[in-house]
């Protein structure tokens, strides 16, 4: 006589059958959801076809011509290369003195412009978010952003006014028995006046973001922080700069990411063969040698270079970023 053993239920279940997991949507009726939202909305997804084919026709389909960075192009000739070279090119920047220049000159550039243009409009916002007049903060956003709306042409115009050796700023420094000083034409200059020209320009502007991140702080944090008895600089300190954190590293990350991309057109208006060796960028670098000079392989093999740079500092802040504060672009 055979017995059969069955295993006793846990206690506390009485035997309860198991739970199902929930049932799982298919790919049909995925696709059923989004053609009836498609249906349903798209007035505004249609407003995504012009911005989506700018990035598709201005931003990846150029994205082909790096593969001449490895082959030898010829104008007249296949858009694609003539003859496959490998990493000839690659060789050609790695060993070229003038290249490792401009590259330092990229670095100093991308590094005074993150150092003195990132921390200005954050400095500039607190002080307005203090500002009790509404007239008087009105007339400073007003003021400080409107360069911001000026063509790099005319900005560049105003420079080459100002630091012109009969101009304003030699005037005063006349005044005070010093001689003229050839801003333009001195590379020692040369980083000051861009740097300076990219505060003008640019920090109004970001002052408006950080504007509008400090309108969703919480007005009772600030109430919570008097009662226990934090004075302005300890409310910044703890309400406001905490409150505004995403929208600083967001902007952080992205400057870090354009870090070597130094404004090309700024910087093609501002110098000249004089202040080459402190102004002349990779950016330069690659429209003289490119369109100036037709080494468009030559050229791609730089650009490639600078892209990939660019996407390992966006990427390594975004984990960095992720890791330290919490808070990251993906």
């Amino acid at each position: 006589m055979s017995t059969s053993t069955t295993s006793a239920p846990p206690p506390g279940t009485k035997g309860a059958p198991p739970t199902k997991a929930p049932p799982r949507r298919g790919r049909r009726a995925t696709r059923v959801g989004w053609r009836r939202a498609l249906r349903r909305d798209w007035q505004l997804y249609s407003l995504a076809v012009l911005p989506l084919l700018f990035f598709l026709v201005f931003r990846y389909l150029p994205m082909l011509g790096n593969v001449i960075a490895f082959r030898r192009f010829e104008p007249g000739g296949s858009i694609f290369g003539e003859q496959w070279v490998g990493l000839r090119y690659v060789e050609m920047f790695l060993s070229d003195p003038t290249f490792w220049q401009v590259f330092r000159n990229t670095l100093w550039l991308g590094g005074l412009t993150l150092v003195f243009c990132f921390p200005i409009p954050i400095v500039l916002a607190l002080l307005l978010n203090e500002v009790r007049r509404r007239s008087l903060k009105r007339f400073v956003q007003s003021v400080s952003y409107l360069p911001h709306f000026l063509s790099i042409v005319i900005v560049a115009g105003i420079t080459f006014q100002m630091l012109a050796t009969d101009g304003p700023i030699n005037h005063v420094l006349g005044w005070f028995g010093h001689d003229p000083i050839r801003f333009i034409q001195e590379p020692e200059w040369f980083r000051t006046i861009y740097v300076g020209s990219e505060i003008w320009q640019t920090a109004g502007w970001g002052t408006i973001l950080y504007l509008a991140a400090l309108t969703t702080i919480d007005e009772d944090l600030y109430e919570a922080a008097r009662i226990d008895g934090a004075n302005r600089w300890q409310q910044i300190w703890h309400v406001t700069l905490p409150g505004i954190r995403p929208t600083m590293i967001t902007l952080l990350i992205l400057n870090i990411g354009t870090f070597l991309a130094v404004g090309f057109e700024k910087v093609l208006l501002l110098y000249n063969p004089l202040t080459y060796p402190k102004a002349d960028v990779i950016s330069t670098y690659l429209y003289r040698a490119g369109v100036e000079s037709n080494s468009f392989s030559y050229a791609a093999a730089i650009g490639l270079f600078e892209a990939i740079i660019g996407l390992v500092l966006i990427t390594s802040a975004n984990q960095f970023s992720r890791r330290t504060v919490g808070t990251s672009l993906w």
